[in-house]
């Protein structure tokens, strides 16, 4: 049986969730709570290349909020 997130020929979504994260997913499952679709159905290719080019910082939304607020004092002083 072919894993269902590695099939050439299926047919795929991006999703993304509030910490900016983004998944391939197969397009015949159900969307998991707390994510949303952002590339509609497509090839496993344009998906993964959506991918590529817009999830460039593979750090959580809150991690990087958490990061900068740890510098800001440093940067004040």
């Amino acid at each position: 049986m072919t894993n269902p997130f590695e099939n050439p020929d299926g047919t795929y979504l991006v999703l993304v969730n509030d910490e900016g994260q983004h998944s391939l997913w197969p397009a015949f499952a159900e969307v998991p709570g707390g994510w949303t679709v952002v590339v509609p159905e497509t090839d496993r290719q344009s998906c993964l290349d959506y991918i590529e080019q817009n999830w460039t910082d593979m750090r959580p939304k809150s991690l990087i909020r958490a990061m900068e607020a740890e510098d800001e004092p440093a940067a004040a002083g």
